[in-house]
């Protein structure tokens, strides 16, 4: 049987073969034109046949790689330089980046490394909002790869993705969060800075968002950093509804979602407990905070107790016992009901955790299993 396969897999090697062939001819055509030819139309049309190939390619992995074999990458990238060609051929030349450096690592690596940054920046200055999405997406594409982050970080290209979260097109927020999100993972210098004017923005597209989504997480991810500075703090306690989506968060989000936001509101609480204490309790942070102490990740579990012992009436412990839990739930419950009906208030606390961790465990379970079919990523 397994001598059979190897035939059949031999057979179809050798019917590939002459299609391989002219595979290959066509891209040695293709890059010659791009790389010889005079006239910027010529050049505008041989960008847009890379494109086209790669996405017509029934094997359109081997097409990238055997692009950037024959050298197309650093004559596309030297038609982002705005000083020396037009829009429609800064256009076809991102157009046919994006699909080169579409999963395929050492093409990410290799257009950054020909100098695609700086132009890339520049468009996202434009005014013309197709270039300037493009441009966009192309940041979130190459920032991708590890070992471009400290080069697009030092590029002083974060401003700039800050500002499309605040007026670019749906596609371009959402775009801009997680190349930001891509920079903000480098574990090399420079570091991501993140200016406080994105916590508005951020928080905005939090509120619309389903908490538990991948871009939920993502944008938790960088409120997290954001609450690490008293500028940060201050936007976030100042945003319109800011804690109360933090809340709403830790109560319906992803287990990655709910482990930013609660440290969100840990951070908020360590820096001022006086100042921050009463805006949590106001917005009904507990239930949800008692639920993530049981059904969090052990990081999330770890933040929740701390927070709870913070927003506790009496003064915060140094360690938060599994023994403790009991006793705040209790404080909380004479806080709502008086101590004389504490015991009945707390039981029906507890009761109600578990019957809301019962449910969206359940929900969890459905979403799960129904976003299990592969998706597909279509080249741009």
């Amino acid at each position: 049987m397994i001598k059979e396969e190897a035939l059949m897999e031999e057979k179809c090697n050798l019917e590939d073969e002459p299609k391989n062939r002219k595979c290959k001819n066509v891209i040695e055509e293709i890059a010659e034109k791009l790389k010889n030819e005079v006239c910027e139309e010529g050049k505008i049309e041989a960008a847009k046949d890379i494109r086209k190939l790669v996405r017509k390619s029934s094997s359109s992995g081997k097409t990238r790689v055997r692009f950037a074999a024959a050298g197309v990458i650093p004559p596309l990238v030297d038609m982002l330089q705005g000083c020396s060609y037009s829009l429609l051929a800064r256009e076809a030349a991102l157009l046919a980046l994006l699909n080169l450096a579409s999963r395929n690592e050492r093409n990410k690596i290799r257009i950054v490394a020909s100098g695609a940054i700086p132009p890339l920046v520049e468009l996202l200055k434009f005014q013309n909002g197709n270039l300037k999405e493009l441009a966009t997406a192309a940041i979130l594409t190459l920032s991708a790869a590890a070992t471009n982050k400290p080069t697009i970080a030092a590029s002083g290209v974060a401003p700039l993705l800050v500002q499309i979260l605040s007026s670019g097109t749906v596609q371009g927020r959402v775009d801009s969060v997680t190349a930001l999100h891509n920079l903000s993972t480098s574990i090399e210098d420079p570091k991501l800075v993140l200016d406080p004017r994105a916590v508005f923005p951020l928080m905005n597209l939090l509120k619309d968002c389903k908490k538990y989504s991948k871009f939920a997480e993502k944008t938790t991810a960088l409120l997290e950093i954001l609450s690490n500075s008293e500028e940060g703090r201050d936007a976030i306690t100042n945003a319109d509804g800011g804690i109360l989506t933090l809340v709403e968060t830790v109560e319906d989000g992803s287990l990655i979602s709910t482990e930013h936001a609660v440290r969100v509101l840990l951070s908020l609480c360590q820096s001022s407990r006086d100042k921050y204490r009463e805006l949590i309790l106001k917005e009904g942070a507990i239930p949800g905070l008692l639920r993530l102490t049981a059904e969090g990740t052990p990081q999330a579990q770890d933040r929740a107790r701390t927070l709870l012992d913070l927003l506790r009436d009496t003064p915060p412990e140094s360690r938060f016992s599994s023994s403790t839990l009991e006793r705040i739930v209790y404080d909380f419950a004479a806080q709502v009901d008086g101590t004389d009906k504490a015991a009945e208030t707390a039981k029906r606390l507890l009761q109600d955790m578990v019957h809301r961790s019962m449910e969206l465990s359940t929900s969890r379970l459905q979403l799960r299993a129904s976003s299990c079919t592969p998706s597909k990523v279509q080249s741009l």
